[in-house]
């Protein structure tokens, strides 16, 4: 019996079975069927295309130092992050953009390995959260297998996410169902792109690893719900962005996401809809703005009704099918275009339906008086007359911190509503004053929007600092749009500049770039 029994024992001491379960085995009559039986329900018995997926996912890690837009000379104190990346073809790694914005210094780990090797990164899509990085390290790619992107997958469809969240350093694996594809407002840089629900946990760390479904990419991980209000919420960066990306790395110069230059409201009011000149079963949103110089500028006009862009028919409430069962919003269909494509959009005017062409451009940075977040860029400033001069963007206001809707000051806050013209390209701020002589009487002013200098109009910050480095007369006066004014005499801000540099412990009077130096 002895010689039965001596190959399955000696199979049994391969696996971590504890002394009761291999007694048990070494007299159990069925031992053959339920040895089976176990070893295919333990979690080390994984596929190999498992494993060569979790070959192909990276750790990142990241050390950052950000501007500080208060200090706008200065560099916030450096932090040290970590993300989740995947490797695809190329000998590249594709992760979030946020794991990278602003880094001074970029690792890869992978699986398995406790090395980390230096990374660079190769182009980054702040808009669509996405970055392309790689690393030199001569066989750094060799055993690692380049993960292909795949298809959306269908509602309520089994993904996988797998990444390196907090709580431990070995590669995780969650699943989750999809559960939601519509336009989100992707938290990194405020864009407005197509995005997938899961109901995975999704944590610090995951950000930038891959969705998979099939051995495929459909997805990269790169928020969880805002707010806390829903647990076991996130969502990705689907494929259809993802390959938008890839498209527009192709050059190695990032074009972006196109924007035709107009802007719409929905069209639910009957009484509305009759009044702009649509029939019974027509559908669409009206125009409410269309900007200067942009691909909208002299072909669509306002209180047109746009009916649908491309294939897709825009119902009242702005959104177009994508599949039988995705709606989404109409913008979908101007961002999976790039820059050249040429768009047909269909319309009716005063009644009468018609079809333009416009010609996809990217996004005018003078649609909005304050600009969206900016990464890996050098703020602007300058100082006059001991007073700190900054133009107005969300990096500025996001520095109120993270309840900065509600902390920073309301005047900066309602200047997101405003649409900007080519006579008010962008607002300046007096942010603060350095103390001294010539700023007597303004020592507590603030957070101050400037409008006017000697009574002319601000064009934008560049137009501001030329007109006052440049200025020929005595004074120079300050004006707001309610009238309050500041008073800093020339020949004083000149001779007093470098003193107040040297108290305060300022570099330069004005940015990197500012005048062209």
């Amino acid at each position: 019996m002895s010689t039965h029994r001596t190959p399955f024992v000696t199979l049994l001491s391969l696996f971590p079975f504890g002394s009761a379960t291999r007694q048990l085995l070494s007299v159990t009559p069925a031992l053959p069927a339920l040895l089976l039986c176990l070893l295919a329900g333990n979690s080390f018995a994984q596929p190999s295309e498992i494993r060569a997926i979790q070959d192909s996912v990276i750790k990142i890690y990241t050390t950052q130092a950000a501007p500080d837009y208060f200090t706008p000379w200065r560099l916030l104190t450096p932090r040290q992050s970590s993300g989740s990346g995947a490797v695809i073809s190329g000998n590249r790694i594709l992760t979030n953009a946020h794991v990278v914005a602003n880094a001074s210094y970029v690792q890869a780990q992978k699986h398995n390995d406790p090395q980390r090797y230096q990374a660079r990164v190769l182009f980054v899509s702040h808009e669509a959260d996405l970055a392309l990085i790689t690393v030199d390290e001569p066989g750094f790619f060799s055993d690692l297998e380049a993960l292909t992107i795949g298809d959306l997958p269908a509602p309520l469809q089994e993904v996988s996410v797998y990444g390196y969240p907090i709580g431990g350093k070995s590669l995780s694996i969650t699943k989750g169902i999809l559960s939601r594809v519509e336009q989100q407002v992707y938290a990194h840089a405020g864009a407005y792109l197509l995005a997938g629900q899961i109901d995975a946990a999704i944590n610090p760390g995951n950000s930038g690893g891959p969705v998979i479904v099939d051995q495929q990419i459909v997805g990269v991980v790169m928020q969880a719900n805002a707010g806390g209000r829903a647990e076991n919420l996130g969502y990705f960066v689907p494929p259809s962005v993802i390959q938008h990306v890839l498209t527009d790395s192709l050059d190695d110069k990032l074009d972006g996401f196109p924007d035709l230059g107009f802007r719409t409201q929905n069209l639910d009011s009957p009484a509305a809809k009759a009044a702009y000149g649509l029939s019974s079963g027509q559908q669409g949103v009206l125009v409410i703005k269309v900007f200067d110089d942009s691909p909208a500028a002299g072909i669509i006009q306002e209180n047109d009704v746009i009916l649908g862009i491309e294939e897709f028919d825009i119902a009242d409430d702005g959104t177009i099918k994508i599949t039988d069962d995705i709606l989404t919003d109409y913008k979908h269909a101007i961002d999976m275009n790039h820059i050249g494509d040429t768009i047909n959009v269909r319309l009716v005017r005063n009644g009468a339906e018609q079809e333009v062409a416009l010609t996809a451009q990217a996004a005018l940075p003078s649609y909005s008086l304050v600009a969206s977040e900016q990464f890996d860029t050098i703020p602007e400033y300058y100082i006059y007359g001991g007073v700190l001069f900054v133009p107005l963007n969300m990096n500025l206001i996001q520095r109120w911190g993270s309840d900065w809707s509600r902390t920073a000051p309301v005047s900066l806050l309602q200047a997101r509503n405003e649409w900007s013209s080519p006579e008010r390209r962008q607002l300046v701020v007096a942010l603060q004053v350095l103390a001294a002589d010539v700023n007597l009487g303004y020592h507590d002013w603030r957070n101050w929007i400037v409008n006017y200098v000697n009574g002319e109009p601000i064009q934008d910050f560049q137009h501001f600092a030329e007109m006052l480095r440049y200025n020929e007369q005595d004074n120079l006066i300050l004006e707001n749009d309610n009238g309050y004014q500041m008073v800093i005499n020339h020949a004083d801000a000149l001779a007093s500049e470098e003193e107040i540099l040297a108290r305060y412990r300022v570099p330069s009077a004005w940015s990197q770039g500012l005048f062209g130096e």
